[in-house]
């Protein structure tokens, strides 16, 4: 179906929708809105294909740390062939969910948007594709992710290297790894999972570790032919282990008050975890932290710390000071050689809508607004920018799983293109709701996720000092919050929406994208 074939036949009374990202969130908005009988949206998506974080990560190993039955959407139940699913099982996933849905005609791949600015006297945004294209929308949500931007370090010398360097993220596959000596730097999630699958192969791994993270088992394992046989036949199997999930993260939250009995019950755990896996005393103390739990991201392996053991992997416990021509210098000035640096640096999560540009009331941008500290009402919206709405924004991240997560911010932002059809009058947030619910915020970090600022370096700060990234509650906590907070921070406008024209009429006047779903 051509593109303006598709939008001829959606109802013109509906808002129209631009969906920014074709990840789980993207996903979960477009199923959300079909689901409420709003039909005029378009996903668009950079790359290829669906699947956001899950299309782009394609290391060995990749694989994600929440039980499968957890990281799923409410509304699609799944035969997971394993606890944990792998980058494959997930992209596959993300493809059933839309065909099951019959979303796919709705995705524009290969398009990347520049910019969406609001129109105040026309009372609609005007979307910008990197093609030059301009198309009008009446809402934008954006779900571009909160870990889509790489964060590449800036090393002396790292342009200089002779040899292959790339990030995990973007995985340069052509590349045959076999016999050569290669460099991983960081020990985040991604590390953990590419030291075991790499230290098979390889002539030598040398793992860079500037801070040592907390590391618990994750007891990932193949469901047996007769576990996924019952989940199928009964289905309500999967509702009770997927509550009982929930359950378990819940209580271990209680952890990230440093203070806590639980603190110390699951730092033991770890040090436990650590004397039982790693046979080398000075590597076991090489990877023991001296910060509270939960001050970085927990890492959920079962795998790396025996790879540490393989006689071809060595553990370097020191930042990287420099690269040269042909290798690697770490802060105590000991160069290493290696053909390949793959660098495990993680992204820019603090960076929110570091891809594309918004710009609201006036024509002042997002981040104008934000000034190096983004904010925002639920992490979905933000005052004097109306119809706008985010996935994966500002202190969202957490809740045990942030497809749960992901669903709850879409449900929100799907009410309020309700409210925008029902009532003509764009929505916007009121900025007293978001002073008070950021003092909320930060008041809840404090009280309740106190490891988080313990000091330790991780992503979750601004560079203001302030954390910008973390939900400091439980998934329950967020899920009354966005039933009831939305009836008092979001507000429509008095003056009515004028009529535009039709997203079709604009979209004919150009060609169909190649980009375009047959």
């Amino acid at each position: 179906m051509a593109f303006g074939t598709l939008q001829r036949a959606m109802s013109s009374s509906s808002p129209r929708v631009a969906i920014i990202g074709g990840g789980f969130g993207g996903i979960a908005t477009a199923v959300k809105l079909e689901q409420a009988g709003i039909p005029d949206f378009v996903i668009f998506e950079q790359s290829e294909g669906p699947g956001g974080t899950w299309w782009d990560n394609r290391y060995p190993g990749c694989e994600v740390d929440i039980p499968s039955h957890a990281y799923s959407y409410s509304f699609m139940r799944y035969d997971w062939r394993s606890t944990h699913a792998s980058r494959e099982e997930l992209q596959q996933y993300a493809e059933d969910v839309i065909d099951k849905f019959g979303i796919r005609s709705r995705f524009r791949f290969s398009t990347k948007i520049d910019s969406a600015t609001w129109d105040e006297a026309a009372g609609h945004y005007v979307v910008t594709t990197d093609a030059g294209e301009e198309l009008v929308f009446d809402v934008v949500v954006s779900c571009v992710g909160l870990l889509s931007i790489p964060r590449y370090p800036d090393w002396p010398g790292l342009d200089d290297f002779g040899g292959v360097k790339f990030h995990s993220a973007r995985w340069e596959s052509e590349h045959d790894l076999t016999g050569k000596r290669v460099a991983i730097v960081g020990t985040g999630s991604t590390s953990a999972q590419l030291v075991p699958a790499l230290a098979p192969v390889v002539d030598r791994l040398y793992v860079f570790q500037r801070q040592p993270g907390w590391v618990m088992p994750k007891g990932e394992r193949p469901f047996t032919e007769s576990e996924r046989a019952r989940f199928r036949r009964f289905p309500i199997l999967q509702t009770l282990r997927r509550a009982s999930m929930f359950y378990e993260g819940n209580r271990r939250f209680k952890a990230y008050d440093a203070t806590s009995k639980a603190q110390q019950e699951l730092k033991e755990i770890c040090l436990t975890y650590i004397k039982e896996s790693i046979d080398d005393p000075e590597v076991q103390k090489a990877v023991t932290p001296d910060y509270p739990w939960g001050c970085k991201r927990i890492v959920f392996s079962s795998t790396f710390y025996p790879a540490l053991n393989h006689e071809r992997v060595e553990l370097v416990p020191r930042a990287v000071e420099r690269v040269t021509e042909t290798g690697i210098v770490d802060s105590d000035g000991v160069e290493r050689e290696v053909d390949v640096i793959v660098l495990a640096t993680g992204f820019e999560p603090t960076n929110f809508l570091g891809s594309f540009d918004i710009k609201g009331e006036g024509g002042v941008s997002i981040h104008e607004v934000w000034r190096g500290e983004p904010s925002a009402f639920l992490g979905i919206t933000v005052p004097g920018f109306p119809n706008f709405f985010m996935l994966y924004g500002p202190n969202t991240n957490g809740g045990q799983s942030i497809i749960a997560q992901l669903e709850r911010q879409a449900e929100v932002a799907v009410r309020a293109v309700r409210r925008v059809r029902r009532t003509g009058r764009p929505v916007d947030t009121r900025p007293r709701a978001l002073e008070r619910y950021v003092r909320w915020i930060d008041s809840q970090i404090l009280k309740h996720a106190s490891a988080m600022e313990a000091g330790c370096t991780n992503y979750y700060h601004a560079s203001t000092g302030r954390n910008v990234t973390q939900w400091p509650r439980t998934h329950v906590a967020y899920f009354v919050a966005t039933k009831i907070l939305p009836y008092v921070g979001l507000v429509s406008r008095r003056a009515p929406r004028p009529v535009t024209a039709g997203v079709s009429e604009r979209l004919d006047e150009q060609p169909s994208s190649p980009g375009v779903a047959p």
